[in-house]
């Protein structure tokens, strides 16, 4: 049994870590602050004897005794991490410094995650861990974009400084169960629209690409990263199939069998045009690739999602 702290841990993707790490026979602690993440995540786990949750903001520092550490706390959709972006650039950094002084200090192993969107809107397609990215700096999305680039940055100089062992993972566009209805993610407002029959809204003409990465498959290459020996990445999880957003709100429309229509609004500022991830290093050093297709992985989240709204 290992003793693992996940901070975020009550989030959309914290909360699935949870449940795989407990599956395993870990000890595990809990740690977050609510703004976005939901005791909802992970009522079913307070019974579990190996399971501690704890109310805590990682912009203050949190002392255990722990073999590893799973960074995640940060707000990670657009209308959450703009709402109060010095808040989000003070949790990406500040809760960098924190865990990563913490595993300096206990001698654990600890795993940031970070982003695809460090990449910016980029030159390079699909995105290698070796590309710098193409961001800007004081955009409305600078608070989330140079946040986890520098929380990259303490990780490595904490690993070069002072020994610390760190794994960085880039995340793609990840969806799946517990994503929050009104969370802004284009996953959650596609299936939220289509459920209830609303127009589903497309920023610009939908032109624009992502790749998204049913939230098991995720959990898989973070888990692999934490347990792979001599890699610390960065190192690209997610997806590599890539689809413009109006083939995903067509794929939503028609696995709903919803009347919505298509409207557009303008494209939000900074928004990358593209978005695909080259995983031949995740391939080559953890063995790992995605298993779930986006059909198969919309029609769970969409199962999901019919229970918890009103259609």
């Amino acid at each position: 049994m290992k003793r693992i702290l996940v901070t975020g841990g009550a989030g959309f993707i914290g909360s699935h870590l949870c449940e795989r790490l407990l599956s395993e026979g870990n000890d595990v602690i809990c740690v977050d602050n609510y703004f976005t993440g939901s005791k909802d995540n992970i009522r079913h786990l307070l019974n579990n004897h190996n399971f501690e949750l704890v109310r805590h903001d990682v912009t203050s520092p949190y002392s255990a005794e722990v073999d590893e550490i799973y960074n995640l706390a940060c707000p990670a959709s657009p209308p959450y991490y703009q709402y109060n972006p010095i808040k989000t650039m003070k949790t990406s950094i500040y809760g960098a410094m924190n865990t990563l002084g913490l595993a300096k200090r206990v001698k654990a192993k600890i795993l940031q995650a970070s982003t695809s969107e460090v990449y910016g809107d980029p030159a390079v397609h699909p995105q290698v861990e070796s590309y710098w990215g193409n961001v800007n700096p004081i955009g409305i999305r600078s608070c989330y974009d140079e946040g986890k680039r520098v929380a990259e940055t303490l990780f490595f100089d904490y690993h070069r400084m002072n020994k610390v062992d760190i794994r960085v993972m880039r995340i793609f566009n990840t969806y799946g169960p517990r994503m929050h209805p009104n969370d802004g993610r284009v996953v959650s407002n596609f299936i939220v629209q289509a459920l209830r029959g609303d127009n589903i809204t497309l920023d610009g003409d939908g032109s624009q690409t992502r790749s998204f990465c049913y939230v098991d498959d995720l959990i898989e290459g973070m888990v692999r990263l934490m347990n792979t020996e001599n890699f610390i990445g960065p190192v690209n999880i997610g997806n590599p199939s890539e689809f413009t957003i109006k083939q995903l709100a067509e794929k939503v429309i028609s696995l709903t069998n919803s009347m919505s229509k298509l409207i557009t609004n303008p494209l939000p500022s900074d928004d990358p045009r593209q978005r695909q991830p080259d995983i031949s290093l995740a391939f080559e050093k953890l063995g790992w690739k995605p298993k779930i297709s986006l059909d198969e992985g919309l029609k769970r989240t969409i199962d999901y999602f019919k229970k918890d709204i009103e259609c």
